[in-house]
Order: C-alpha cells, then structure tokens, then sequence
C-alpha cells in the first residue's frame, strides 16, 4: 500500500522553514491528498485550504472559474489541472497550489483517457504539469497512486527551489 504521510512530513517542513502556505484542489483523489497534509501537526501553519472539484457543478460553485475560461479545454488534461492550480492558489492567497485531474476507475473517463490517468500541476515560484498513466484500473488504487504522484511533485518543486535560495558557502580567506 501507498504511504502519503512521508511525503506531507517533508512538504510541511519546507514550508514552515519557509512560513509559506499551501491550498489544494484535488478531482480525482477525492481529498486524500489534503487529508495526507492535514495528517502532519501543525498544519495550519501552511495548509490554507482545499477543494474536490470532482464536477462541474463544483467547479464552478467552489472555484468559481467562469465558463468562459474553459473554452476549449476539457478537465484531465494538463491546461485544466494548470487552471485548477492557478485558481484556488489565488482563491487563497497561497505562495503554492496544487492541482489533480484524472480518472480513477475502474473505466476511463467520458474523454477517452483510460483508468489511471492523471494530470498534475502545482502552481507557485515554480511551475510544472505533468501526465501520468499508472496502467492500473483499480480505483482506490489510483486515487492513492495520484496523490502520491501530486505530492511527489509538489515535493520535487519545493527542493527544487530549495536548492535555487541556498547560496553556497564562501570559503574563508586570511
């Protein structure tokens, strides 16, 4: 079985090392990866917020992204899981936003993406999308191989910019 709770320990500590916040809109995952991150004490120190936006009823009440912003675009692709990051980061005013959109399974979705594909985005001082295909059609399966694939992402980005702010030690000359 898939442990999410490793990679929300180490999310929660580059964000408190960094008073920096985090909000999350999951599709797909139907809240795990939230719940992973609200597992971690002390969360309310970066965690602002999330939202299922497993509908478009939801997406438009919760969200409120205008139809007009979906023109030509169809959830499970990586401009609308980008939308989706985009949105609810600025909704809550967070320094980073995280974002999935797939189908689970057992089948695919109405699109014509078989079960176990996923698209995620994170949103923030770095930005990045990316589609995964697990191969798997189990549901729960998926849904916590997505969250772990979102927080493995959003992991990724924050060592990245981790790694761009350290600056490296002089050397000490006499």
């Amino acid at each position: 079985m898939i442990t999410l709770y490793p990679f929300a320990e180490r999310i929660a500590a580059h964000l408190k090392a960094r008073s920096q916040t985090l909000a999350v809109a999951e599709a797909s995952c139907g809240g795990l990866i939230s719940a992973a991150l609200l597992a971690v004490p002390g969360a309310s120190a970066y965690y602002l917020g999330g939202v299922v936006v497993y509908t478009a009823k939801a997406r438009e009440t919760l969200l409120q992204i205008p139809a007009p912003a979906m023109q030509g675009m169809r959830a499970s692709t990586e401009p609308y899981a980008r939308l989706l990051a985009a949105t609810v980061g600025e909704r809550c005013g967070a320094d980073w936003a995280l974002a999935e959109s797939g189908a689970a399974g057992p089948v695919g979705n109405r699109y014509g993406d078989a079960a176990g594909h996923v698209c995620i985005a994170v949103a923030g001082p770095v930005e990045s999308a990316v589609t995964f295909e697990t191969g798997l059609v189990a549901r729960s399966e998926n849904m916590r191989s997505f969250a772990a694939l979102a927080l493995g992402r959003l992991l990724h980005a924050l060592e990245d910019t981790h790694q761009e702010t350290r600056r490296p030690v002089s050397p000490v000359r006499s």
